[in-house]
């Protein structure tokens, strides 16, 4: 018994066959003569060792050359080897060969494609025949002997299709990369030939095409379109891009290529929009690293022609404590922008070497420990008050004032009235 799928196979090639050759003028005679022709054209005994013959003409691949450049496959170091990764699925989160269960390409002599769909056909058991003639079985023994030739030539023909060669040989039209190695102490390279997984490629098309063509979509759009609502919805998939292959001749690159009309689609591949940030944030001291004095360059020369003026009332006091008051809310909005920074950041991704004092008073974790009796925010007073002069200082250079005891006691007035605020 010959297996359905090998029985339809045949039927659908007699078919094509004789309407490619009955004409409407032939006469009856003409076509038994042709129907004769044709039958004698795709009897096993002889069509299984011309199919045998071109086999080797194909090559099956999961990597095919020609995707890289239609002229890749023949080069003067011969054929480029076909690659066909054989790797097991492991449950690694990873998109590769061996997670993704595809049938592998083939490429080579489109006038041999016949061949490959032939040993492609998937049989009652759920199994290739070109496994069965691989495996030796029954069915595959059956059906060799069926042909004119001895059947052992016959399947190493067919096997011809699969067969890869000990030397591996690459072409100067697919991409290489020179890999560094470490072999006995000494610098080597692998040359790697960066290929593209067919299978993968038209795979992805499908599922998309699913996504975007199916009939349930369909149907859900027209839903949406007409304000009904749909139990199931639908997905779409935006920014894609077709990408051709082959251009008029699709089946010069690869088979899959070929049944897919030589057409993949491909994702949007844009580096991510990263929201810049707008603060440094501090490795071990909050105020050299993150509060620099030139963004107070006005308030500090403002706050320095107060101290220089021949007046000393109301008024200019007033106006001394209102610049210190201009620091002290940089200084809140620039602890802000740290500690909203590191809720975002994990904590074991937090500086080490930060002062003791500071991380009490930035870190998110230790915000049930911030009050206003706590002896770490007494120093981090004096720290933002050592910084208040030393910035006055640099950006005002030599004409800088002594700060007295009434400017340093005007700032603690300050920093207390904002004591709240800065916890």
């Amino acid at each position: 018994m010959i297996d359905p799928a090998i029985e339809q196979f045949f039927a659908e090639r007699k078919a094509a066959w004789l309407k490619k050759v009955l004409k409407a003028s032939m006469s009856e005679a003409e076509v038994r003569e042709k129907e004769q022709e044709c039958e004698d054209v795709f009897a096993l005994k002889n069509w299984l060792p011309n199919a045998a013959k071109r086999a080797g003409q194909i090559s099956m691949a999961t990597h095919p050359c020609t995707f890289s450049h239609p002229s890749a496959r023949k080069n003067k170091n011969g054929y480029a080897s076909s690659v066909i990764a054989r790797s097991k699925p492991s449950a690694d989160g990873f998109l590769r060969s061996g997670n993704i269960q595809v049938d592998p390409d083939a490429l080579g002599n489109a006038a041999a494609l016949d061949v490959y769909k032939f040993l492609t056909l998937n049989l009652k058991d759920q199994r290739t025949l070109l496994q069965h003639i691989q495996d030796d079985t029954e069915l595959a023994q059956s059906l060799l002997k069926k042909a004119n030739g001895n059947p052992e030539d016959l399947r190493k023909g067919f096997l011809a299709m699969v067969a890869t060669k000990d030397e591996a040989v690459t072409s100067s039209k697919i991409k290489q990369v020179y890999f560094p190695i470490e072999e006995d102490d000494t610098e080597n390279y692998h040359l790697l030939s960066i290929l593209s997984h067919s299978g993968h490629l038209f795979e992805m098309r499908q599922r998309l095409d699913r996504l975007r063509f199916a009939e349930e979509v369909k149907e859900a759009r027209e839903l949406r379109k007409n304000n009904q609502h749909s139990e199931t919805g639908y997905q779409e998939v935006y920014n894609l891009t077709t990408i051709g292959f082959g251009g008029t001749k699709p089946q010069n690159i690869s088979v899959l290529n070929n049944q897919n009309a030589g057409k993949a689609h491909l994702l949007l591949s844009m580096p991510p929009e990263l929201t810049p940030r707008n603060v440094r944030l501090p490795t071990r001291d909050f105020f050299d690293d993150v509060f620099y004095p030139r963004q107070l360059q006005e308030t500090f020369q403002a706050f320095h022609r107060l101290l220089t003026t021949d007046y000393n009332n109301v008024h200019i006091r007033d106006g001394r404590d209102y610049r210190i008051q201009e620091y002290v809310d940089h200084l809140i909005l620039k602890m802000w922008q740290v500690r909203n920074a590191f809720e975002d950041q994990p904590q074991e991704a937090r500086p080490e070497s930060l002062q003791g004092e500071q991380k009490l008073w930035l870190f998110p974790e230790h915000a049930g420990q911030r009050t206003v009796d706590a002896p770490w925010f007494k120093t981090l007073i004096k720290d933002a008050t050592r910084h208040f002069i030393r910035s006055y200082q640099k950006v005002v250079g030599k004409s800088a004032i002594q700060l007295g005891d009434k400017e340093l006691e005007a700032f603690a007035r300050v920093i207390e009235q904002n004591r709240e605020a800065l916890l």
